[in-house]
């Protein structure tokens, strides 16, 4: 049996106070005593494509660092270039295989959210970046495959130093033909990841030990498109006292309007953390994440937390409807009739409020941590 992963609260992490060349220093070091192993097409030609992309920050999490770029744009997505560096366990070990830097694309998800892509796809000429781990589901006799989204969501305790380092961007790098340097590229039609993205899950998961509530929900909706139905498992729920409130942050969304408010807050039982974003009009949250302090080789926890994804849509999410132009597909991630209107700033978005405002635990945050006394 694997060993149990230890859990750790600790605050929210900060870059480390390295100058650009002090880190790229110490990344050169790193690359040139250990292995780097590259899932894309960078891995013919690896040394070419190290100098060629240097890191700028250091971030330290648990075991893992973080060596990254500044954010770079392409027209799909924002995403920092990541090289995550980590011990490798379960072999003997030499000096020379003693850590392993696994190159890695994070980008950011409509939700906010920065995420760790496992693949990638293209398909008459629209990138699709893949979602981790997947589910499968029988719906009329068909199988169908879906994404666990929240498999990619990097740490919440480095969710904040994410989003800090756009800030220090004097402009967003150009990231065109990135992705298939860095990841692999699967056929259109694949949606599960790769082997490499949930080896250490799976080694992880077998001790039922590690298992957050042995692995069945701790939140769920008792009452399908009824977001007043929310239930959620007792000791599972957040602790909305001071002492549990890990971290109180600030950003910047134009998409958002403004000026967001972050609350980084443990669970009741402390064995799961929240992520409650507030904007001028909106609240949501992220999925929640264990405590546990193992991060596998695209730097998310190999532990998860399940929970219904209908609690975590964002304030804007993907929504089409019978009004969409022909030659659309139709399709809306927003529970049925609760679409408001169209986002200002994407189309392809609509406003979730109606479904949002509705959900207990929401409006349990906005009194307990936004209304002033």
């Amino acid at each position: 049996m694997t060993s149990r992963i230890p859990c750790k609260i600790i605050p929210s992490i900060e870059r480390t106070d390295l100058t650009v060349r002090q880190v790229r220093r110490e990344f050169s070091q790193v690359i040139e005593n250990h292995p780097v192993v590259i899932a894309g097409l960078a891995r013919h030609d690896a040394n070419s494509f190290l100098k060629k992309h240097l890191p700028k920050y250091k971030l330290e999490l648990f075991d893992t660092t973080f060596y990254l770029t500044d954010v770079k744009q392409i027209p799909e997505l924002r995403f920092y270039l990541a090289y995550i560096v980590q011990p490798v366990t379960g072999q003997k070990q030499t000096s020379a295989s003693r850590l392993r830097c696994y190159p890695r694309i994070i980008y950011k998800d409509v939700s906010l959210a920065w995420r760790s892509a496992s693949h990638f796809s293209v398909e008459d000429g629209e990138i699709w970046v893949g979602k981790g781990d997947v589910k499968r589901m029988e719906i009329d006799g068909y199988e169908q495959i879906e994404s666990i989204e929240a498999t990619t969501d990097l740490p919440l305790e480095m969710q904040t130093a994410l989003e800090q380092l756009l800030s220090l961007a004097k402009r967003r790098g150009n990231g065109a033909g990135l992705l298939e340097l860095v990841l692999r590229q699967s056929p259109p039609n694949r949606i599960p990841p790769y082997a490499d993205f949930n080896r250490q899950r799976i080694a992880a998961q077998k001790n039922k030990r590690n298992l957050i509530h042995r692995g069945k929900p701790i939140a769920f909706f008792k009452r399908k498109n009824d977001p007043t139905s929310l239930k959620i498992v007792p000791g599972f729920e957040p602790d909305f006292s001071q002492t549990a409130i890990l971290e109180r942050s600030f950003s910047q969304s134009k998409l958002y309007g403004g000026k967001l408010k972050r609350f980084r807050i443990l669970s009741t039982n402390q064995l799961i953390q929240y992520f409650f974003i507030a904007a001028p009009r909106h609240v949501w949250l992220f999925p929640p994440q264990a405590t546990t302090t193992q991060l596998s080789s695209y730097g998310v926890r190999t532990i998860d937390v399940t929970a219904d994804d209908d609690l975590f849509i964002p304030g804007y999410e993907y929504h089409h409807d019978e009004d969409t132009p022909r030659g659309v597909e139709l399709y809306s991630q927003i529970p049925p009739g609760f679409a408001g209107p169209v986002c200002p700033h994407d189309e392809a978005k609509a406003d979730a409020s109606l479904w949002l405002n509705q959900i207990s635990l929401i409006n349990e945050f906005r009194r307990k941590c936004l209304v002033t006394k």
